[in-house]
């Protein structure tokens, strides 16, 4: 399920977003239910969302929430697609802005912390990776973001061009690393097959059915004879008991890709090929 951000009107949605408008008064007195305001609204869809899922989202579900009927919120946001671009940036205000360094000019440690507290934030909120980058919300923690990745990087020392494309290729990284944790915690609980049930019975399946498999795919077959993964990291998330292995892959995955793409930068940096 892809959603793309931006589909409310584009004033009234920028408006709400840079909280450039004034809110609607709050009833004021006595009364058993509590005041309304677009941070409690977008607050109660949040907690909806990670909860229970994109699918879950409706304007009924987070009047729901707040003992409000739907009709209540419109006062505050005109609709779910407006209500969607508050909540993607509203997450967004959990990410640091400044990342320490190990030591003065130390990018790549910088870099990699950025990277880190991107992948745990998209896991702590797995909806976040449905909104399509292909249309950016525009909001002012959005833009925070991206403005601490951008001076991250410019730290570099690279072209203003080479930056631009860095940016274009951290965040699918990353992203792409979130979405594969996030699928692996879901897919026992979607399917109700344990995973080392369900790689067991297909592996065993598919020996017996294609028994001529590592002479068809030699490539794939001399990898996996080659010998085991390298251990799970000490100071990687959990244990290696405790994350389950198609977890300890992705987040393993996501470790050595960005290493190599850093390797990559400090190449660029000394003007190698």
């Amino acid at each position: 399920m892809v959603v793309f951000a931006g589909q409310g009107d584009p004033r009234r949605s920028l408006s709400l977003l840079w909280r450039a408008e004034t809110p609607p008064p709050t009833r004021v007195g006595p009364g058993p239910k509590p005041r309304l305001s677009v941070d409690a609204i977008v607050a109660a869809a949040v907690e909806l969302a990670d909860e229970e899922g994109m699918g879950a989202l409706s304007m009924r579900a987070v009047g729901d929430r707040l003992g409000r009927t739907a009709m209540a919120l419109y006062t505050y946001v005109p609709g779910k697609s407006e209500l969607l671009d508050l909540m993607y940036d509203a997450v967004h205000a959990e990410l640091p802005t400044a990342y320490p360094e190990s030591e003065p000019g130390d990018w790549r440690a910088a870099l990699t912390a950025w990277a880190g507290e991107m992948l745990e934030f998209y896991v702590r909120h797995p909806w976040v990776l449905q909104v399509s980058q292909a249309r950016p919300v525009l909001g002012p923690h959005e833009y925070a973001g991206l403005d601490t990745l951008v001076t991250l990087l410019r730290a570099t020392g690279l072209a203003a061009g080479v930056v631009r494309r860095l940016v274009g290729t951290l965040f699918p990284l990353v992203r792409g690393s979130a979405q594969a944790v996030a699928d692996a915690r879901l897919a026992a609980a979607a399917t109700g097959s344990p995973d080392e049930e369900w790689w067991a019975a297909r592996s065993a399946a598919l020996l017996e059915l294609v028994p001529d498999f590592a002479e068809r795919f030699p490539a794939v077959s001399a990898l996996e004879a080659e010998g085991p993964a390298e251990p799970y990291p000490a100071d990687a998330p959990g244990s290696a008991e405790a994350v389950p292995y198609p977890e300890r892959e992705a987040r393993e995955t996501f470790r050595v890709g960005l290493g190599v793409l850093l390797d990559g930068i400090e190449a660029a940096r000394a003007g190698t090929p």
